[in-house]
C-alpha cells in the first residue's frame, strides 16, 4: 500500500498528534512525573511512553500496512528498515529536557517518509497550543488557537539582521565558529523541533545544527520546512538531508534555511 499525501491525511495525522499532546499534558500537569535515564543517557518520562502508545495506536488504525519507527521503538534492525519505501517516523516527545524544565518548548513529531524524503509532517507543541503542518504539494501552515495561517520561509539580504535560531539545551564550538562567517545577526533561542519550524514560518532565517541529532528529531519539521519553500541540507556537502538511507539513524550536521539562501553561497 502506498499512501497519497493529501489534506485529509494531513488532518488525520494532526488529530493523532493532538491526542498524543493531550496524553503528554496529563502527565505534565502532575507535581512529580518521574524521570528515567535511557542507555544513551538521554532522559525518559512516562509522557514519552504515553505519547508513543497513542501515536502508534492511531497510525496503526489509520494505515495498518505502513511500518512505524519511533524513538521509543528504535530496535528495528537495518535489514528490516532498508526494505521500507514508505514509513512513519515519529518522535513522541521531542525535547524531553524542555519537558522536564517545564518551559513548554517540546513537541510531538510525526512524519511520513517516502524513498528517503519526508513528504508529510506534523509538529504539535501542546503547551503552546500550536501546530505546524505541511505536505508535498500542500504548502505549510501554522495552527494557533484553532486559527490556521499559511506560512513560508524568507530570505534575508546582506544588509538585514539575520535571525539565527539555536538550541536552549545544546550548543557547540562549531556553531560559534559558523556564526563568525555570517553578516550582522541575532540569536533566537528555542527548544526541540520548534527551531526548524521558526525557519518554516519566516521568524528565523537560518538554523545551523552542527551537533548530533537523530532522524526522528528532524523529519516532521523537515517536511514542514520543505512545504514552506525552505530546505535542510548536509552542512558539509550541501545535499538535502535524507532518511533511512543507512544503518545509523543519526543525521549529519545540517543547515535549515530558504533555498535561495542556501544556494547563494553566503556562508
Amino acid at each position: 500500500m502506498s499512501l497519497t499525501v493529501d489534506k485529509s491525511l494531513l488532518n488525520q495525522v494532526l488529530a493523532i498528534a493532538e491526542d498524543a499532546g493531550k496524553a503528554i499534558m496529563t502527565i505534565y500537569q502532575q507535581d512529580d512525573f518521574g524521570v528515567e535515564v535511557k542507555g544513551d543517557n538521554s532522559p525518559l518520562t512516562a509522557a514519552d511512553l504515553a505519547s508513543h502508545e497513542t501515536i502508534v495506536a492511531g497510525l496503526s488504525k489509520l494505515t495498518p500496512d505502513i511500518p512505524i519507527l519511533s524513538e521509543e521503538s528504535d530496535d528495528i534492525d537495518w535489514p528490516t528498515r532498508q526494505s521500507w519505501t514508505q514509513y512513519w517516523l515519529i518522535d513522541p516527545l521531542d525535547g524531553t529536557k524542555e519537558f522536564i524544565k517545564r518551559n513548554g518548548e517540546f513537541t510531538v513529531n510525526i512524519a511520513l517518509v517516502e524513498s528517503g524524503e519526508p513528504t508529510l509532517g506534523v509538529v504539535v507543541a501542546p503547551v503552546l497550543e500550536t501546530a505546524y503542518l505541511g505536505g508535498k504539494g500542500l504548502g505549510a501552515e501554522k495552527v494557533k488557537d484553532g486559527n490556521s495561517t499559511t506560512i513560508s520561509s524568507v530570505t534575508p539580504s546582506q544588509s538585514d539582521v539575520w535571525a539565527v535560531v539555536g538550541s536552549r539545551s545544546h550548543q557547540s564550538p562549531e556553531v560559534a565558529d559558523f556564526l563568525t562567517k555570517l553578516p550582522n545577526h541575532e540569536m533566537v533561542a528555542m527548544g526541540s523541533s520548534l527551531k526548524i519550524c521558526l525557519v518554516a514560518e519566516g521568524k528565523a532565517h537560518l538554523y545551523p545544527r552542527l551537533g548530533l541529532t537523530s532522524e526522528w528529531d528532524t523529519a516532521a519539521a523537515h517536511a514542514v520546512v520543505l512545504a514552506a519553500g525552505a530546505e535542510m541540507v548536509d552542512a558539509e556537502t550541501r545535499l538535502p538531508l535524507r532518511y533511512n538511507q543507512k544503518e545509523s539513524i543519526l543525521n549529519p550536521f545540517f543547515i535549515a534555511a530558504s533555498k535561495e539562501l542556501l544556494t547563494a553561497d553566503l556562508f
